[in-house]
């Protein structure tokens, strides 16, 4: 058993997720991974029995009984990765954008002291590939939005690829976190802020997908404009 896990949520990933798996298990540093499926209708949950065959005891499944959104398919990982005792937690999406290699920066950037590591796109400029114009300038500006509203000085604050020392899970309360999309991104990294955790920035390129389609929504979009400003009037208020 690893020290650390990847936790890969998925809803019709059917095109992408033997080739992640076997990009994650073929780095130099073993990592475990627990699929968090949301019951996709295309077999990513078949094919990830089918693959537990060759990865025992490094590939796991939790099968959810639908589609009910990012935030909880990682809450539901977090919590199962603390039960099995896991020291390193991570995120990552399942259709390369975020490059498998960068898992062992993360790693090293945790063990070496931070207690939360983020694969950042933008702390060294902008480094993002094949997304329009008009996608990266909402995400760059939604960081700059959010160090304005919470003082967080995070380049990347909708980030998803990240690694946690168990402790940052401990401590927050994993039942209060109520958003879903890039507001649960947010919401992660302020509640470890608001908590004192060293949080550090690695520098990252992300590729936007070439299989299957973005997750990306207005509602999502309206959630972290609006959650931001409700996660900084809860922590004026003591109620973070």
């Amino acid at each position: 058993m690893s020290d650390g896990i990847v936790i890969i949520p998925t809803y019709n990933e059917i095109e992408n997720i033997d080739t992640i798996l076997r990009a994650v298990f073929a780095l130099d540093t073993q990592f475990d991974v627990l699929v968090v499926d949301d019951n996709s209708p295309d077999g990513t949950a078949g094919k990830v029995i089918e693959l537990q065959k060759e990865f025992s005891g490094r590939l796991h499944l939790e099968v959810r009984a639908g589609k009910s959104g990012l935030g909880t398919a990682y809450v539901h990982g977090f919590k199962w990765a603390m039960n099995n005792k896991y020291d390193y937690i991570f995120e990552m999406d399942a259709d390369f954008s975020h490059n498998p290699a960068d898992l062992e920066r993360l790693y090293k950037a945790c063990v070496a002291g931070a207690d939360m590591a983020i694969g950042s796109r933008y702390s060294t400029g902008v480094n993002v590939v094949n997304w329009p114009l008009s996608r990266v300038l909402l995400s760059y500006y939604a960081s700059v939005y959010v160090k304005m509203i919470t003082g967080m000085q995070i380049h990347d604050a909708t980030a998803g690829f990240i690694c946690y020392k168990r402790k940052v899970l401990e401590r927050i309360n994993l039942n209060k976190i109520k958003f879903v999309g890039y507001a649960f991104q947010i919401e992660m990294k302020y509640r470890a802020f608001a908590n004192g955790f060293v949080i550090v920035e690695v520098p990252i390129i992300f590729t936007d997908r070439t299989k299957g389609e973005s997750k990306m929504s207005n509602a999502i979009i309206k959630e972290a404009i609006f959650g931001v400003i409700a996660l900084r009037i809860k922590k004026m208020l003591n109620k973070l």
